[in-house]
């Protein structure tokens, strides 16, 4: 298995040329191969490979080490591209720039013939690392593993080869388009005259383009296949082109609703394996559907295995598990995967994400995210070799500009409006601004602010939140039995338009789950304001729908 993961990253690492990440860093890595020796393209590819490995294979402890958000990597990277662009723009700094690579090719070297370097292989590997350290955070999929390596706490060796197999596959192609570069510029004299003005058009595009990912982060090139007629097709959906064996369920620490299973033993079964967590909105919102599809085809051979994956340490708490197992009215087998070991046999990355696996023990399908769910059953009723495709009722998903999730710890804490400075492991005292942003958040009162979660510590802490959503939903526990949470919207009690955890204008946590706290019939703009009663309140993360 690591094998074959080694060769799909290699694979999704050509791939990657088709990715708008990749953008950015096409012309300075073709305007810096343009000059000097035949060797200073190989070495630019290498020297990004290098980096991009080591920078990516240790981020996680950069990010645990220094508590910066993902993002704000992710936007100072984007600023040094457009920095570049912006140098490449003018021969005077392009020139400077130049000779500091070169000063740094010759630290320590007394050798003329090394000196020259500067404009060969060793230039180039330089060039390349620091293209490599840049760009790394603007790969989305990567800033993805990141932030699961950060909740794993750890990497296996395999990663490693992973990663750098990612790398070699993203470098090759870059290599050609370069070595296609210089062939071009030799073969037409023109061209070759023309250097200045072809590094400043590429100064250009790269500004353009770092521009255009800033505004449309989610933009792909991906062309979306006509949709299938889904009625009556008796055939797979959306199959994975290459099934592959199903990873065996491993390193839990607990069952609920079942003795231990493994992948053999249902083997002759169809099978959903579906990674949650109980405090996840998301997952939450595929649960209607797959406890129907549970009732429905569970003794026509259908298993679902609903592996559990804390993204919180209250989540790892069986006690907890089993509490939201039995409020939800999950009737089949969760397994407590508290280690991730499960989640890294299926090189997950997702909250929920659906593997389907048919009677051989292949897994033919996979979905990650909400929505899909009339393509999912068509496919478990292929599977257990049913008819017609069954109707499945569509679910409204959130659409348009809502709040993005909000985490509150300060390892992953974004949107943050404080006047004071930030205590954090120890009690502090903040106040509200005056003014708070858009999808912000501040503080008023005594509070601890821990790695991923905030604590109140005083009577009448609150935390205020501008939010742009439809539902409002907030992660909580108490450090006492219970605490009661007094909820205002935009400065006054709320008579109606609450969730259904919020009576009499209040919330009364007494366990860590999710909380229902606002509800309207559509998205709209407001400031929601939470008040503890008493010191012990538990807030970790605010979700949107």
């Amino acid at each position: 298995m690591d094998v074959v993961n080694i060769g799909l990253a290699f694979l999704e690492g050509i791939a990657l040329i088709l990715s708008p990440c990749i953008l950015p860093i096409l012309p300075i890595i073709l305007s810096g191969s343009l000059t000097g020796s035949r060797s200073r393209p190989f070495g630019i590819i290498v020297g990004f490979i290098i980096m991009f490995t080591l920078v990516t294979l240790f981020s996680r402890a950069l990010i645990n080490a220094t508590n910066i958000s993902p993002d704000v990597i992710r936007n100072t990277s984007y600023t040094l591209l457009l920095l570049l662009g912006v140098m490449m723009l003018s021969s005077y700094l392009t020139d400077k720039f130049n000779l500091l690579t070169q000063r740094l090719t010759r630290v320590g070297s007394t050798n003329r013939t090394i000196n020259n370097t500067e404009s060969g292989f060793l230039g180039g590997l330089l060039f390349g690392g620091l293209i490599g350290i840049i760009w790394t955070p603007c790969a989305g999929p990567i800033l993805a593993a990141v932030i699961v390596q950060t909740i794993l706490q750890k990497s296996t060796f395999s990663s490693y080869f992973i990663v750098l197999a990612f790398a070699i596959g993203a470098g090759i192609p870059m290599l050609l388009i370069v070595l296609f570069g210089r062939a071009l510029l030799n073969h037409f004299t023109f061209l070759r005259t023309q250097t200045a003005l072809i590094r400043k058009l590429l100064g250009l595009i790269i500004i353009a383009t770092v521009g255009f990912l800033i505004y449309h982060p989610t933009f792909s090139f991906a062309v979306n296949s006509p949709k299938e007629t889904r009625d009556d097709r008796a055939s797979l959906i959306n199959a994975l082109p290459n099934p592959y064996r199903a990873p065996d369920i491993a390193g839990i620490t607990a069952w609920i609703n079942s003795n231990p299973l493994t992948i053999h033993e249902l083997k002759g079964k169809v099978v959903l394996i579906d990674f949650w967590t109980y405090s996840c909105i998301n997952c939450l919102r595929t649960l209607p559907y797959l406890k129907d599809w549970y009732a429905k085809y569970h003794d026509k051979g259908f298993e679902i295995i609903g592996v559990h994956s804390p993204e919180f340490e209250f989540e790892k708490n069986i006690d907890n598990v089993k509490n939201a197992v039995k409020e939800l009215g999950i009737l089949y087998p969760v397994a407590l995967d508290n280690q991730f070991v499960t989640w890294q046999n299926y090189q997950n990355q997702y909250w929920p994400a659906h593997y389907l696996i048919n009677q051989n023990g292949e897994v033919v399908y996979q979905h990650f995210g909400e929505g899909e769910y009339d393509v999912t059953e068509n496919n478990i009723r292929y599977l257990l070799g049913l008819a017609k495709t069954a109707k499945t009722q569509a679910t409204e998903l959130p659409s348009g500009k809502i709040t993005p999730e909000t985490y509150l710890g300060f390892a992953r804490s974004e949107n943050f409006v404080v006047l004071e400075p930030v205590f954090k492991n120890e009690r502090g005292s903040y106040r509200f601004p005056q003014i708070l942003p858009d999808d912000s958040w501040s503080l008023n009162g005594d509070w601890f602010i821990y790695k991923d979660k905030i604590v109140s510590a005083s009577k009448g802490a609150s935390i205020k939140l501008h939010f742009f959503a439809k539902n409002v939903y907030a992660v909580m526990g108490a450090a006492s039995p219970a605490v009661k949470v007094t909820v205002r919207l935009n400065g006054k009690s709320i008579a109606n338009q609450y969730g259904k955890d919020v009576k009499n204008g209040a919330v009364v946590v007494n366990q860590a789950r999710l909380y229902a706290i606002l509800h309207f019939a559509k998205a709209q703009e407001g400031v929601l304001e939470l008040t503890a009663d008493e010191p012990g309140l538990e807030l970790y993360t605010f979700t949107f729908g």
